[in-house]
């Protein structure tokens, strides 16, 4: 079955930097745009930044832009979240997620992972 499994996560100070890294399977990975949200305690979930195949283009957040970098490599099936310059404000559990091609398909989600900002 479709599996995406996220890496990366865990502890930084503000200011501090994580790559997170999402690897999928049982899906047809480049043809899928591919996306990172993210979810903070009594908030709802967010789209943080995502990347289209081909072409990789790419959309953020405001919130995010110009700390965060997303990528992909398609020949290892993995989307990457590059996150620089961290803020408290920041932590949250991660999630990606492969959109949807079709109407009648499921997106894809991970299980999440934890990202925490604190001194």
């Amino acid at each position: 079955q479709v599996q995406l499994v996220e890496s990366g996560g865990g502890l930084v100070q503000p200011g501090g930097s994580l790559r997170l890294s999402c690897a999928a399977s049982a899906i047809t990975f480049s043809t899928h745009t591919m996306s990172w949200y993210r979810q903070a305690p009594g908030k709802e979930r967010e789209l943080v930044a995502a990347i289209t195949s081909p072409g990789g283009t790419t959309n953020y957040a405001d919130s995010v832009k110009g700390r965060f970098t997303i990528s992909r490599d398609n020949a290892k099936n993995t989307v990457y979240l590059q996150m620089n310059s961290l803020k408290p404000e920041d932590t949250a559990v991660y999630y990606c997620r492969a959109d949807r091609r079709y109407q009648w398909e499921p997106d894809y989600w991970g299980q999440g992972i934890q990202v925490t900002v604190s001194s």
